[in-house]
């Protein structure tokens, strides 16, 4: 029976070890408003130049080949010798237009609603928007 015993204190008595180890002091993470100038920066209204312009349509498609985009006229019409604003998010160019087609046949003004044919300057993305100056 004592063999027993002995045993049990041993038991209690690595039991009662306790081991305190460092408190780890955690950052509080809070959330912070964003300054006047962020909270700017994320709304989605127009800044600088695009404000002031009227858009008049987006790009559909655009052709490297011959370096003419597909714009659809949203609003009113444009005519050759129109000058015109193409911006996206790698996009920001004026131009004067040169030529519009539609249906590969020249006209001289597109309307609203048609999908013309532009030559421009250089690479616009689908998406694109365009401004009448």
């Amino acid at each position: 029976m004592m063999k027993k015993k002995a045993k049990v204190k041993s038991k209690s008595a690595k039991a009662k070890k306790i081991i305190k180890r460092p408190k780890s002091k955690a950052k509080k993470v809070t959330k912070r408003k964003l300054s006047s100038k962020k909270a700017k920066a994320k709304s989605k209204k127009p800044i600088g130049l695009e404000a002031s312009l009227e858009k008049i349509g987006q790009v559909t498609h655009y052709f490297p080949h011959v370096n003419a985009a597909a714009v659809k006229l949203l609003k009113s019409g444009l005519k050759v010798g129109d000058s015109i604003y193409i911006k996206g998010h790698t996009t920001d160019f004026k131009e004067l237009v040169q030529s519009i087609q539609l249906d590969h046949a020249a006209i001289p003004f597109g309307e609203k609603g048609q999908e013309i044919g532009l030559l421009v300057k250089s690479r616009v993305r689908q998406g694109d928007k365009v401004y009448k100056i």
